[in-house]
């Protein structure tokens, strides 16, 4: 297939790679341009993946998209406010297109969107992955290095009974095993990242403004995990209220790290003997809190107000950190078209759908 690739930070570029590893013709675009500065047509690949990989290089979105076949979004939450209105003015009426990690109902968003730009009642799919097909480093401008390769990536799609098709669809372009989720929803609440991330900025705020250098996984302490156990329990009835299931932070940990499941602390620190030091951040301008708080632990709050749950762990966490960094975390624009109280049905069937979708 035909493959554009929109985000050229770490995981666009590796997803690149690996979609071309399997013989398909792969499109890079760069929202800013600056990943794909100095890239020609191809680019260095390194570990899960090897070898110089051609690739081209787009200058826009209506570049990208001319004669693809398929397209997947690969950049951080934070970007997706100001990027999905301009995919939702470019992107063709036949291109399906999958988003992954699929954060904060982000593919919900881009179909009120579409449909509010008139977009045809009979369209593609958009595919919701629980969390990007690899893993990945950009060490180099003209390299990339694949870290990992996952086995599976669990699927959603709007409209809902879509799952099946656009999990098909990502298993031919990245090789994985694609289950199929219920809904959207359940890629907005599978990823542990923001509960661990917040924690873990918040038990070492000073270390952050110092610029410190800390092991993330050595200061997974046993009151740090007891925080970050209690938010995974009030995440977990969230998602119940959806009929959602989502992983366990031990379990969690044991899927991307293969360490054994035991008590978190234990966990943790046997990652930080497998892994490393893997340092956490050194500077307060940092995802842990930019991106995992509004799009990660803020979202929960604004879907649980919908549905009447009470989250107070995860409001004192939000509110104690808003109060740290000094700026406003509960805002999240990505949900300014959507209403709670009709987030069901819009989960069943998106946003001006024709009848086929309406009704199965």
């Amino acid at each position: 297939m035909r493959l554009v690739v929109l985000g050229a930070g770490a995981v666009g570029p590796a997803a690149a790679v690996l979609a071309a590893s399997r013989g398909h013709e792969v499109t890079l675009w760069s929202p800013s341009g600056a990943g794909t500065a100095g890239l020609v047509e191809s680019i260095e690949a390194e570990g899960a993946v090897t070898g110089r990989v051609t690739l081209r290089v787009a200058r826009d979105l209506p570049e990208a998209f001319r004669d693809a076949d398929a397209a997947l979004l690969a950049v951080p939450a934070y970007a997706f406010p100001a990027l999905l209105p301009r995919i939702a003015e470019a992107l063709p009426p036949h291109l399906p297109l999958l988003i992954a990690p699929a954060a904060s109902l982000a593919p919900l968003a881009l179909d009120a969107l579409m449909a509010r730009r008139g977009a045809p009642a009979r369209r593609p799919p958009i595919g919701a992955m629980a969390t990007t097909p690899v893993t990945a480093r950009r060490p180099a401008p003209g390299r990339v290095r694949v870290a990992a390769v996952r086995a599976a990536v669990d699927m959603a799609a709007v409209p809902a009974r879509a799952a099946g098709e656009m999990g098909a669809l990502a298993t031919a372009l990245f090789g994985h095993a694609s289950p199929v989720a219920p809904h959207a929803l359940h890629a907005g609440l599978a990823n542990a990242n923001p509960i661990i991330h917040a924690v873990l900025a918040l038990t070492n705020v000073t270390r952050i403004e110092r610029a410190e250098e800390w092991a993330q996984y050595g200061l997974m302490t046993p009151a740090a995990c007891r925080m970050m156990e209690a938010l995974s329990a009030e995440r977990a009835a969230l998602a119940r209220s959806f009929g959602v299931e989502v992983l366990g932070l031990d379990e969690s940990l044991h899927r991307a790290n293969g360490v054994p499941i035991g008590p978190l602390a234990e966990m943790a620190a046997a990652i930080a003997v497998s892994r490393g030091a893997v340092l956490g951040p050194a500077a307060m301008e940092t995802r842990y809190v930019t991106e995992d708080v509004p799009y990660g632990l803020a979202f929960y709050l604004w879907l649980a107000r919908g549905r009447g749950i009470a989250m107070p762990v995860t409001e004192a966490v939000v509110t104690s950190l808003e109060t740290l960094w000094g700026r406003n975390l509960h805002s999240n624009p990505l949900l300014d078209p959507l209403d709670p109280a009709g987030l069901d049905a819009a989960l069943a069937h998106g946003f001006g759908r024709d009848a086929q979708d309406r009704d199965a």
